[in-house]
This record gives structure tokens, sequence and C-alpha cells, in this order.
């Protein structure tokens, strides 16, 4: 199924400038009704007028800052930009495609949010494609209609190589970019270091005391959920601890309730590492209702820093991706395309490191604890 959500804002349309008024009123903005021209928005924004033409044809070599302030002045002064007129100058319609899907996930949700926010942000109207099914045939299908909206380019939400693949097939001509979905050479990418997210959380567990870390697994047809896997263990190698086996999940709540009541009973188990919030949700309810305290005897770390985690019961220390700024910088891989396109030295990647945000989930084990689990008094501490 293929949605279109371009939506076009009024506030985007630019009206043709009135005839000049007699003396001085020729050189006065007209605040507030649509009328105001270029170096007007320049004088507010403190900028020049070839800056401001950049952030509307959605340059991607201008600073955030500067971005924002013209942006702000465009807004105070109802300045109205004309797409069609735009498209008469710069041979470009101004409108970007999104292929995205159908999708509850936390992740491919807000990388879509995070996607049109940004291209808005910088002027460009937005197209979604959003798929019921990622395979090859509806790859094709939506980038074909995607292609009859006129769009300059497109970026994809791709949580599976083979999406990359079918993409970089069906776009051939059309800058494209993916988000998420593993490394892959198909087309230039912007992602998250899983591995790295891993490694912090584990790390985290591992430096509070915690002989070895339990991990809640995503499903493994996910390069996401294998990259995880990946810097789990390697944090557990580099600090000499025991390699539990990886305990298989999807993303929900619901086996991570199922799973957490298995690790219940495991007296020896005192931390986990889920692959999602909303594994670790689960986890948190099974541990409750079979008496073990959280952190008290059993430590929950997650990836993802949904918002709702600071509600969680205790608050959900929590690896947190930034959506926003992985959208930002998937445009500027799009508008790198789209202004130097036959340059080689383009990037191709663009790899964001995610943070850890520490909350009450995850705690040192007291010695009383350390006992009724089985694990030793005493050990080397392990750094960072």
């Amino acid at each position: 199924m293929i949605e279109n959500s371009g939506r076009a804002r009024p506030d985007r349309q630019r009206q043709a400038p009135s005839a000049p008024a007699r003396g001085n009123e020729a050189e006065r903005p007209v605040r507030g009704s649509g009328r105001s021209i270029m170096r007007d928005v320049a004088e507010l924004a403190g900028v020049s007028a070839q800056t401001v033409s950049r952030v509307i044809n959605g340059h991607p070599y201008v600073a955030d800052h500067t971005r924002q302030r013209v942006l702000d002045a465009m807004r105070q002064l109802d300045y109205r930009l004309n797409p069609a007129a735009r498209a008469l100058v710069t041979r470009r319609s101004g409108t970007l495609g999104i292929v995205g899907y159908e999708s509850p996930l936390y992740g491919p949700t807000s990388m879509l949010y995070a996607i049109e926010g940004a291209a808005r942000a910088a002027g460009y109207f937005v197209s979604v494609a959003s798929l019921r099914h990622l395979d090859r045939r509806s790859v094709f299908d939506a980038v074909d209609w995607l292609r009859r909206q006129s769009v300059e380019g497109i970026i994809a939400i791709a949580p599976k190589p083979a999406m990359a693949d079918a993409l970089a097939e069906a776009s051939s001509g059309l800058p494209a970019v993916t988000v998420g979905g593993g490394c892959t050479e198909a087309v230039p990418s912007a992602q998250i270091d899983n591995a790295e997210g891993a490694r912090l959380a584990t790390r985290h567990l591992l430096n509070l005391g915690h002989t070895t870390v339990h991990h809640l697994a995503g499903p493994q047809d996910w390069p996401e959920a294998r990259e995880r896997v990946a810097g789990w263990h390697a944090a557990l190698r580099a600090a000499g601890a025991p390699t539990p086996a990886v305990v298989p999940g999807d993303w929900s709540a619901g086996t991570g309730y199922e799973q957490g009541e298995r690790l219940a009973r495991d007296r020896s188990v005192t931390a986990i590492f889920c692959a999602s919030d909303q594994l670790a949700l689960g986890v948190l309810r099974a541990l409750h209702e079979a008496g073990r305290r959280v952190p008290g005897e059993v430590s929950v770390v997650g990836f993802d820093g949904t918002a709702d985690g600071a509600h969680f019961l205790p608050p959900l220390t929590s690896v947190r991706q930034d959506f926003a700024e992985l959208g930002r910088r998937s445009l500027r891989l799009l508008l790198a395309q789209l202004d130097r396109p036959a340059s080689k030295s383009r990037p191709r990647r663009d790899v964001l490191v995610p943070e850890l945000v520490i909350r009450r989930s995850a705690a040192a084990l007291c010695d009383g604890d350390r006992a009724a689990a089985g694990l030793t008094l005493s050990g080397p501490s392990r750094g960072t």
C-alpha cells in the first residue's frame, strides 16, 4: 500500500510583489501581508540575500543556527515561497520523496517524522510512500509512484539490506539515501552506531559490578539487532566476562514479558540488556511479578531512549537514538547529491553515535544480593 502524505503548507506560497509605492514606501517591508521580499528577510536575519536563497533552495552548506535565523525571519515577515516560480528558475520541484512502511515500532515511526521535519525545515515539500510489505516489488512500486510526483530525490527507511539494494536499482538516475538497515554500499546511508550503543549499555552494567550481562535480542533478520548483539558480545569479551547465550526475541513488550519470566527464574541473572525499550518494559513487569527487585536484585537497560522510558517503574536506563539528528544527516546526504551530482567525493555513510541515558533501573548489587545470586563478594573492577 502506498499513501501520499505530502501536505502543501500555505505559509510556503508567495504572492507576486505589488507595484512599488511612492517615495520610501517602495523599500518598506510589508510585514504579515505575504509581500515581503528576499532582501527584507536577509536584513531581518542579519545575512546576505545569497544566504537566504541558499536556505530556500535547501543548500546543505548553511550552518544550522544561520538557517534557523533565516527561517524565523521568513515566518516573522510572512515570506511566502512560490514553489512553481522556484521550479522555473532552478529547474527543481522542491519536493522530496520518503519511502517508509507501516509499523507501530518506535524507531521507524520516529525516523519518518524526523526526516519529514528536516525536509520541511529546509523548505521542501514532502511526498511519502508508505509500504505494507518490505519486499522488492513494493520498493519498485513506491519509487515509481514518487517519480510521478516529480521528486528531486528519495530518502528510504530501510531496515533490511535487500530494501537498499532494491532502492538502488529502482531509483537509477534519481538521488537516494537510506536510513538504518546496517552497512550497505548500494546507496549513501545515515545510521545509528548500534554496536557502540550496545557496548555503552553493557560496559555500564559491568562497571556497576555485575559479573556478566544477559542480552535479550531483537529479530535477527534486522541488521540493527545483529549489530547490538555484536556490540554486547564485544564488550563482554573486552572485559573478560562470561558470555551467556543470546536470549532470542523481537522488539515487543509481549516477548520481553515472556522471556523475562524465564530470566526471572534464574537467580544468577543480575543484569539484562534489552535490544529495545519495549522489550525492557515487558522484562520489568515479569521481574516485578516474580518478586525480583529492580535494580536491587536485577538491573535492566534498554535501547531506543523513548520518552516514555522516564515513566517506567523504575525509570529506564536506555541507549538514546537521536532521530532528529539522524533525519538532518540523511537530508544532508541527499542534498549533497543534488548539489554535486558529478562529484566522486560525496560522503557515502554518516554514522551517529548514540548516548546512554542513565536513570534508576540499573545499579550496583549490594553484598547480600551478590551472595543470593551465588556471586563472589569481591573482584577486579572494570574500567571503561
